[in-house]
């Protein structure tokens, strides 16, 4: 059956994308798990771990020689859109030359391998409409450069190297574990806090008119795990759930579901120095290819966003 790898494996999509191979009816084989740090507990004993960090070329190669796997899910890298700013240099240093040494190692040691890389919907220039594949590209961020350049790197390995490889442009998705350094997660934790006592009870907010295609990330990895199977090699594929909703939304969902009152200020410290209006996608290609729909309905991934905020802050005050 062959040995699937997941770069990236202790993070947030990277961490859902390995439960759901763990339950062995997505992508058949053993599983293999690659992060920087030590795996959460509960995961632990889900793959072969090992500490893997993509900047370190010989490690990497050292790596694949090894594994030689059949299937890579490539999750490893910077994620931050708004904290992309604060250092423009790191997410091009991780998201471009980490994914380089992968592909480059691949390459030598696995030649044969199908590739899903994860980009992200923040290349594209600014749209009212739902985006598509073919729509014109226009990174606004440092984040979304270096995207823009990992998925050019990506399927360059294709034309001119012969690999396997498909790109995944997610769109926006939340759900358990996402660091609060994002719009959802961190109005989660803050009302968590709130309602255990350990803030006032007040929500700070950046920007709430941005408009946002957002989907659960278990959604969000059942979609890299069908393209894995079924996606056209040098094909870009969106995942989106096609809805446009304003980041108020968001914050009235939470509120809503909120323990205690709450009342809601400005924050200018969460105000982003560029964001786009509106991002929606169109998920045609991908569903016409892979039958693929968003499943988990927004009330359930609200709970349980909320609900891993609430067990976390008890956990960790």
């Amino acid at each position: 059956m062959g040995t699937v790898l997941v770069t990236g494996a202790a993070g947030f999509a990277g961490s859902h994308l390995l439960e759901l191979l763990a339950r062995g009816d997505a992508v058949p084989g053993s599983l293999a798990a690659w992060a920087r740090t030590e795996p959460p507990p509960a995961l632990a004993p889900l793959a072969r771990w090992a500490a893997v960090d993509l900047l370190d070329r010989a490690r990497v190669d050292d790596a694949l020689a090894a594994l030689r796997p059949t299937t890579v899910f490539h999750c490893a890298g910077s994620p931050h859109v708004a904290g992309s700013w604060d250092d423009r240099a790191v997410p091009l240093e991780i998201n471009l030359r980490g994914t380089g040494h992968l592909l480059a190692a691949l390459g030598r040691h696995a030649p044969g391998a199908r590739v899903v890389v994860t980009g992200s919907a923040h290349v594209y220039a600014p749209s009212g409409a739902p985006l598509r594949e073919e729509d014109r590209v226009a990174p606004a961020s440092p984040y979304a450069l270096s995207k823009l350049a990992q998925e050019m790197l990506a399927l360059r390995a294709v034309t001119e190297d012969g690999l396997d490889v498909v790109v995944a442009r997610a769109f926006n998705h939340t759900g358990p574990r996402q660091g609060d350094g994002f719009v959802a997660p961190a109005l989660a934790r803050q009302i968590a806090r709130i309602e255990r006592g350990a803030l006032d009870p007040v929500l700070r907010v950046g920007s709430l008119d941005a408009r946002r295609d957002l989907t659960d990330v278990r959604d969000v990895v059942r979609a890299y795990a069908l393209l894995a199977a079924q996606g056209v090699p040098g094909m870009v594929y969106n995942v989106a759930s096609g809805v446009a909703r304003p980041v108020r939304w968001i914050l009235d969902e939470l509120v809503a579901r909120a323990r205690v009152p709450v009342r809601v200020e400005p924050d200018p410290a969460r105000m982003r120095p560029a964001d786009l209006p509106v991002l929606v996608g169109d998920a045609s290609r991908l569903r016409e290819a892979t039958g693929w729909q968003p499943e988990i309905a927004p009330a359930r991934m609200f709970d349980d966003l909320l609900a891993y905020w609430r067990e976390r802050e008890t956990r960790y005050p």
